[in-house]
C-alpha cells in the first residue's frame, strides 16, 4: 500500500506530461492540414490544449520551484515563503484546528471512567499487572529510610505520652481498682506477707528485743513505776516476743474476716484515700514531673530503628509472597472497582477530576502543539519540503495540468468553430 501511494504522485506527472505531449504533437500534426474546417478545428483545439496544458504546467511547477531553472518573478512560491506559510498554518493549526476551545469540547464527549474501569478490571487480573504490582510495591518499601524515619517516629510517641492527662489515667486507674476490688485483694495480700514474717523464729526474738527496749525507755512515776519493773522481772525477752507474735497473728487473722469491724473501717478508709487523690495536687503534680522525666530520659531511637527494619523486612517477604496479590491485594482492588462502578456519584466526581485535569494540561501546553508543528518544519530543508507536498497533494496538481490541457482543446475547438461561422 505504502509503495502505491510513494508511485502515485508519479503516475499523476507522467499522465500530465502526456497529456502535454499529445497536444503539442496533435498542434505540430494539423499544421499542414490548415485551410480545411476540420484541420482548422483540430489545430484551434490542440493549440489552446497545448497553451492550457503549458500555462497550468507553469502555475503548478512555480510553487514548488523556477520553471525551467530561471529566476522568473513570483515563482518557487513555497521556499520563498516558507516561514510565512509556515506561520500561518501553526496559527490555523493551533487556533482553527485544534484551538483549545475545540479541544477541552472533545474532550467533555469523551466518558473516560467509563472506558477505563472495564480496561482495568480486565487488566487487574493479567500476569504483567500482578508483576508490575508487586514489583512497584517491593520498589516502594526498599525506598523507605527506617533510620530516618525513627527520630520522628520516637518524637510522635514521646509527643503522644507528654499529651496524657496523669491525672485521668489515675482516675481511671482508681475506678478499676474499686470495680475490681483490687483494694481488698491487696490488703489480704499484704496480710499474707505480715503472717509469713510474724511466722519466722527471727520475728519473735526481733519483737521481744523491740519490747524490752521500748519499755526500758517508759518512765513512770510512783506505782506504776514499780509496776513496771515487776513487769519486766517476770518476763524476759523471748516471752515478750511470744506474747506479741500471737498478739499480731490473732490481729492478722481477725483482718482477714470478711465481717469484722476493724477489715471494714480499714477497707473504708482506703477507699476514701483512693477516691481523694484527684484533689491531691502536689501529688498529682508530683506525679507528672515524674511522667516528664521518664519521658526525656526514654531513648527511643535504636530500638524504634531495629523494630522498623524488622517490619520492613518482613513486609518484603509479605508483598513478594503469591498470597499477597491473590489474597489480599487482587480482592481489596477488585472489591474497590466493584463499589465504583455501583456508586455513581463517584464515578462523576472522577470523571470531573480527569476533565479538569486533562483541561489544565491543555491550557498549559497548548502552545506546544505549534512549537512541535515548527520545530518538526523546521528540520526539513527545502528540498524535502517540496518532495513531501508533491507526494501529498502532487495527484491533484497534475490533474491540473491534465484537464487544463482538456479543457483548452474543448474550448479551442469552440472558439475555432465560432471564428469559422464569422
Amino acid at each position: 500500500m505504502i509503495s502505491k501511494k510513494s508511485k502515485q504522485p508519479k503516475k499523476s506527472k507522467r499522465l500530465a506530461s502526456f497529456s502535454l505531449a499529445v497536444m503539442g504533437a496533435g498542434f505540430v500534426a494539423t499544421i499542414p492540414f490548415q485551410g480545411s474546417l476540420l484541420g482548422n478545428l483540430l489545430q484551434g483545439g490542440f493549440e489552446a490544449g497545448l497553451v492550457g496544458g503549458l500555462a497550468d504546467w507553469f502555475a503548478v511547477t512555480a510553487l514548488f520551484r523556477h520553471p525551467l531553472g530561471l529566476p522568473i518573478p513570483h515563482t518557487a512560491l513555497l521556499p520563498k515563503n516558507r516561514k510565512r506559510i509556515t506561520k500561518a498554518l501553526v496559527s490555523t493549526l493551533e487556533n482553527d484546528w485544534l484551538s483549545k476551545e475545540s479541544i477541552r469540547n472533545k474532550i467533555k464527549q469523551i466518558n473516560f471512567t467509563e472506558k477505563m474501569l472495564p480496561v482495568l478490571e480486565r487488566e487487574l487480573h493479567s500476569d504483567s499487572v500482578k508483576k508490575g504490582v508487586v514489583s512497584l510495591a517491593v520498589q516502594m518499601i526498599r525506598q523507605i529510610n527506617v533510620e530516618e524515619i525513627a527520630p520522628f517516629v520516637e518524637k510522635e510517641i514521646k509527643s503522644s505520652f507528654r499529651s496524657i492527662e496523669m491525672s485521668t489515667v489515675l482516675q481511671s486507674a482508681i475506678n478499676q481498682v474499686l470495680i475490681r476490688e483490687y483494694e481488698e485483694k491487696a490488703l489480704d495480700y499484704l496480710l499474707d506477707k505480715a503472717e509469713e514474717w510474724i511466722r519466722e523464729r527471727n520475728t519473735k526474738n526481733q519483737l521481744g528485743n523491740l519490747a524490752i527496749r521500748v519499755l526500758d525507755h517508759i518512765e513512770f512515776d510512783g506505782f506504776l513505776r514499780i509496776a513496771l519493773k515487776s513487769f519486766q522481772n517476770l518476763l524476759n525477752e523471748e516471752k515478750l516476743g511470744s506474747i506479741l507474735q500471737i498478739l499480731l497473728l490473732r490481729v492478722v487473722s481477725s483482718l482477714r474476716q470478711k465481717d469484722d469491724m476493724n477489715r471494714k473501717a480499714l477497707l473504708l478508709r482506703i477507699r476514701k484515700e483512693l477516691r481523694n487523690i484527684k484533689d491531691n495536687k502536689k501529688l498529682l503534680e508530683e506525679i507528672e514531673n515524674w511522667k516528664d522525666r521518664l519521658i526525656d530520659g526514654w531513648e527511643l531511637a535504636e530500638n524504634i530503628t531495629e523494630i522498623l527494619q524488622k517490619t520492613q523486612q518482613k513486609a518484603l517477604v509479605f508483598v513478594q509472597d503469591s498470597q499477597f496479590m491473590d489474597e489480599y491485594l487482587l480482592p481489596f482492588l477488585t472489591r474497590l472497582l466493584n463499589d465504583l462502578k455501583e456508586d455513581p456519584a463517584k464515578v462523576h466526581i472522577i470523571e470531573n477530576w480527569i476533565h479538569k485535569q486533562i483541561a489544565n494540561l491543555v491550557e498549559e501546553n497548548h502552545s506546544k502543539i505549534g512549537q512541535l508543528v515548527q520545530e518538526n518544519l523546521d528540520k526539513l530543508d527545502d528540498e524535502t519540503l517540496i518532495h513531501m507536498m508533491e507526494n501529498k497533494i502532487g495527484t491533484d496538481l497534475q490533474w491540473i495540468r491534465v484537464n487544463g490541457a482538456i479543457c483548452g482543446f474543448i474550448i479551442g475547438i469552440f472558439l475555432a468553430g465560432i471564428k469559422a461561422l464569422i
